[in-house]
């Protein structure tokens, strides 16, 4: 099967990012996963051609926090930011950043399948 792009899932939790890896997998995506922004950070990925789905709220550093390091280094790539505690400063926040698209836990599959094929267009 070839593949449908790369995606970085990076959530602090391990049966989310199973239950991602999983799904993203069987619909035809190569996906690498990390339980931290840090560890992401250090791992120094190409990021061309892919997609991040980055949790808000992780410890150390959130997901918004990762966003706003990956701006400042000039990488844009396109983020779909999840989050079980939405509210109205995380709206704002992901607002102010490009190409970033933010989805409600638990996750729809429509919606994040939908999502991740308009990112990672955006991303080629």
């Amino acid at each position: 099967m070839s593949s449908n792009g790369k995606v970085f899932v990076i959530d602090d939790d391990d049966v989310v990012r199973d239950s991602l890896k999983a799904l993203l997998e069987i619909r035809g995506y190569d996906v690498v996963e990390f339980e931290s922004g840090d560890q992401f950070l250090t791992s120094h990925a190409d990021l061309s051609g892919s997609c991040l789905i980055v949790d808000v709220h992780m410890p150390g550093m959130t997901g918004l926090d990762l966003l706003a390091v990956l701006r400042q280094r000039r990488e844009v790539t396109p983020a779909i930011l999840i989050t079980g505690r939405r509210d109205a400063l995380i709206e704002v926040q992901a607002a102010t950043l490009d190409n970033v698209e933010l989805l409600d836990k638990p996750v729809a599959h429509d919606a994040l399948f939908s999502m991740l094929k308009r990112m990672i267009a955006v991303g080629r």
